[in-house]
């Protein structure tokens, strides 16, 4: 089974299904002296884990992560990280009437016809629990980027058709985890909140989107058509479960605008103008700032490349489909049309547990590029190559006295 790694020099590779012995993921790529527990992790792993609330999944899984590679001393050695995730609540039985009578909407079917067999239990490898992995990689990626002054936050903007007004990164970053929605602006996610109790208690489900943003990213990160950055953000975001849309800047909304109107002039940045007082690089002094666009609608990406300003985008992520609502499903062993319901422990909406997901895969994305462009090292954090007396070299048992 292929299409199991993501990333070019920061490298994800996971492994495990939803009722298996575990969840596990290989983070190849990781350059060493990051300063790395399992705490910086389990946050991240604590904001997507089941259970949070009466809006998420009640399987009781406390996605507890262990470090069993690549780090010394508490330090990233360079080699890979494998973390492990157990499964502690997997419940098969409830899935025993649809291994041959897959259900509405999900993998089921595709699955068994593209193998010839399936782990059906929780859905198996196509369940969006293996996402913990993805966070466990993506809060390694996390900490790179802070070191690098790069920060990004997502908010859940939408929930059927209650839309959240626009709100600044500080708001996202302020209110976001306040709330079960996770959505940044407080008023719209007691309204979210209010929707969603009615598909629930309908035994139904709706779906919503997620809105991200990163900061500090610099000019020149990604590479023409195949590789710019909003085509792997593309395949990143379409990767999560559920989705059906992502968007850059202006997303859709861009077919309404004319040229003239989306078009973002230059300006010159006088707050970065170098002065001959000012600049010790030897350069020439500059006698105005760096030119930079005047809006971001092309939301910080133009021909493919960062332009420094902040990167925003949305993904859609459709209602979920394991649902209590009666359904029609046809058995391929015995040849009956049956009428099914879903029954077991599902979330009634995905955007709240999948906020840490998109800032995941927006991580390693971004840190896979910043990596390629030799943005960062790949070998060491520290920038030293060839220095072996670190301060995160582990110390001599034998020297401790002297």
């Amino acid at each position: 089974m292929n299409g199991n790694r993501f990333g070019r020099l920061f490298q994800v590779t996971t492994y495990g299904e939803s009722h298996g012995d575990a969840m596990g993921v290989v983070v190849s790529g990781c350059p060493a002296g990051l300063e790395l527990a399992e705490a910086d992790i389990q946050r991240d792993l604590d904001r997507r884990k089941p259970g949070q609330s009466m809006i998420t999944t009640s399987r009781g899984e406390p996605d507890e992560v262990r470090i069993h590679s690549g780090i010394q001393d508490g330090y990233t050695t360079g080699t890979p990280l494998g973390m492990v995730i157990q499964n502690k609540d997997a419940r098969s039985g409830k899935y025993e009437p649809f291994v041959t009578a897959p259900r509405p909407s999900h993998g089921d079917f595709t699955y068994s016809a593209k193998f010839g067999t399936r782990n059906w239990g929780g859905g198996g490898r196509s369940s969006a629990r293996e996402t913990v992995n993805w966070v466990a990689a993506g809060a390694v990626a996390k900490k790179i980027l802070a070191e690098r002054g790069i920060e990004l936050k997502a908010h859940v903007t939408q929930i059927g058709d209650i839309e959240a007004p626009d709100v600044s990164f500080e708001e996202m970053v302020e209110h976001s985890e306040d709330n079960e929605v996770r959505c940044g602006h407080p008023e719209t996610a007691e309204r979210m909140r209010e929707r969603i109790d009615e598909y629930q208690q309908a035994g139904d489900s709706i779906g919503g989107a997620i809105e991200f943003e990163v900061r500090g990213v610099p000019r020149g990160l990604g590479a023409p058509r195949f590789d710019s950055i909003s085509a792997r953000l593309g395949q990143a975001m379409m990767s999560v479960p559920a989705a059906t849309a992502f968007e850059f800047g202006l997303g859709r909304e861009a077919r309404r605008y004319t040229g003239s109107e989306r078009n973002e002039d230059w300006e010159f940045d006088e707050s970065e103008a170098r002065s001959a007082s000012n600049d010790a690089s030897g350069d020439e002094p500059r006698a105005r700032g760096d030119p930079v666009p005047v809006g971001n609608d092309h939301g910080g990406i133009q021909g493919g490349i960062t332009t420094g300003q902040p990167i925003t985008g949305e993904v859609t992520l459709h209602a979920p489909t394991s649902i209590p609502k009666t359904q029609t499903t046809v058995d391929w062993e015995t040849g009956e049309e049956k009428e099914i319901q879903v029954v077991g422990r599902h979330d009634p909406v995905l955007p709240p547990r999948g906020v840490p997901v998109v800032e995941a895969m927006l991580a390693v994305t971004v840190v896979d590029f910043m990596l390629l462009a030799g943005r960062i090292t790949p070998d060491r954090l520290d920038g030293q190559p060839g220095e072996y007396d670190t301060e995160y070299h582990p110390r001599s048992p034998d020297n401790v006295d002297s």
